[in-house]
């Protein structure tokens, strides 16, 4: 039971703590976990739980506020997961990290530039320099899941292991201790069997994008076809490289092969394992079918961008996996952070020393002592103990998104939800998603347009990302769309 129990002498529920002064009669019929989270919560932002400070035993205070333990125990843990406390084994629970607290809320005109129906090439520069209450921005993991610890452990042992040569220039294919573990990773987690000497150390799949549109570019490619919806992100890169998109429809199956084959185009850009942004995986059929478009002479490649985050279906296999000739690539900016900016591509050969020499000519190869830290924590299995963390929390606020959806936009379509890091929800005909996500950008919700992903008209929408924000914040930025819309 949920509830306080009656002390049997009075007659009356008298459960408390002098803890925080805790007193159960202000907590909510059926909501004392969600009561006693806020409380806590709010001691750790105003102080009185300190940084370092550990909140008592679960099963102390349950006894003390006369509730059931999983109460405490579900409070505990949405602390952990919003990345204030931390379990300690035998130490506890411990405040590890004190919330940011918003100011009064200030109403301040947001410039109509940032969110248009025509977005310019700094447009996310934009909208990230640009305030919000709740950031619900697709693509950002939880940064505040970083794993620190592991991370100082592994610099610490690289450092004390790292001869003197190593500060030197690299090889700009990357480390090749990196590139050994990026292997050996892409082999455990995408099944694709690859030497070192194959793979590309990058800053990030963008920096591989522009090294392979310059390439192309070289070569006598001037168009790369990309998924209709797609990232409007990658389309920018490669615009910036004088290459054209023209766009494949995407349906249930993923990319429609077909339109491909007609198309004449002798590139592709596609992001197979969950596509972006509907979230849909491309059938068997169509993958065979693009295998034998890729013998004809095209090539694939294969944007890999956040497979690793799956929660109601089996693994997707990379199409790279079965399929030598595809040019792969993936980045750990999804799985720890975006500013650690690695990752990594896997070319075929007949482009490889081309992007070698790219890379050298662009920035002499990546930062080495990140990639030996990046290295050690995949060697040493702390990347899966993450990727597992990490997975669980996302998976609970993708289910508080979905939830928030029903309630607040029962009329809006969900899609992409088994996986990845944001969900797309689409609306009629006749609705304007850019409007939408300007409005709520002026009451401090941050979204993107479906209408930014596309090229040609299609069911207008949102694309929402659940993984950085927390249960309540995911309900309220939900809510205030639904306001909105009202």
């Amino acid at each position: 039971m949920d509830r306080a129990k009656p002390d049997p002498a009075e007659g009356t529920i008298t459960a408390g703590s002098d803890f925080l002064q805790l007193d159960v009669r202000a907590a909510p019929p059926g909501g004392l976990a969600d009561w006693l989270a806020g409380q806590l919560r709010a001691a750790v932002a105003d102080g009185r739980l300190p940084v370092g400070g550990r909140l008592p035993a679960s099963r102390v205070l349950a006894a003390e506020l006369r509730v059931s333990r999983g109460v405490v125990t579900e409070a505990y843990q949405r602390l952990i997961d919003d990345g204030h406390a931390a379990g300690r084994g035998r130490a506890g629970t411990v405040v590890v990290a004190a919330p940011v607290l918003a100011p009064p809320p200030v109403r301040r005109p947001v410039p109509a530039k940032v969110i248009t129906a025509l977005p310019g090439a700094d447009v996310f520069d934009e909208v990230r320099a640009t305030p919000a209450r709740i950031d619900l921005t697709p693509g950002v993991p939880d940064l505040t899941a970083f794993p620190r610890a592991a991370w100082l452990r592994a610099e610490r042992a690289v450092l004390d292991e790292l001869e003197p040569a190593h500060f030197g220039y690299g090889d700009p294919r990357g480390a090749p201790a990196m590139r050994l573990a990026v292997s050996r990773w892409l082999a455990r987690s995408r099944g694709i069997r690859a030497d070192p000497g194959e793979i590309i150390v990058v800053s990030g799949v963008a920096q591989g994008l522009t090294l392979l549109g310059e390439v192309l570019r070289q070569r006598g490619v001037d168009e790369i076809a990309v998924e209709d919806p797609g990232s409007l992100g990658a389309r920018q890169h490669l615009h910036h490289n004088g290459l054209a998109t023209p766009p494949i429809t995407v349906d249930d199956d993923g990319l429609r092969v077909d339109e491909l084959r007609a198309s004449g185009a002798r590139a592709v850009l596609l992001t197979p394992a969950h596509q972006f942004p509907t979230g849909v995986v491309l059938g068997g059929e169509r993958r065979r079918d693009l295998m034998r478009w890729a013998g004809e002479g095209g090539l694939v490649v294969e944007d890999d961008y956040d497979a690793e985050h799956r929660y109601d279906r089996a693994p997707v296999p990379a199409v790279r996996s079965m399929l030598p000739e595809v040019c792969y690539t993936g980045s750990v900016s999804k799985l720890l952070a975006p500013a650690l900016r690695v990752g990594w591509l896997l070319p075929p050969p007949g482009l490889r020393e081309d992007l070698v020499a790219a890379k050298r000519f662009a920035d002499l190869g990546n930062a080495v002592l990140a990639q030996l830290v990046l290295a050690r924590l995949m060697e040493t299995g702390e990347l899966e103990r993450q990727l597992r963390s990490v997975r669980a929390r996302h998976r609970r606020r993708r289910d508080a998104m979905i939830r928030a959806v029903t309630a607040s936009l029962p009329a809006a379509r969900v899609h992409g939800a088994a996986a990845g890091l944001h969900l797309t929800i689409t609306f009629g005909a006749g609705f304007d998603d850019v409007a939408l996500a300007a409005a709520a950008l002026a009451e401090g919700v941050k979204v993107q347009p479906l209408s930014w992903h596309r090229q040609r008209p299609g069911r207008p929408g949102l694309v929402m990302g659940y993984a950085a924000r927390t249960a309540g914040e995911i309900a309220d930025g939900v809510g205030v769309l639904g306001r909105l819309l009202r």
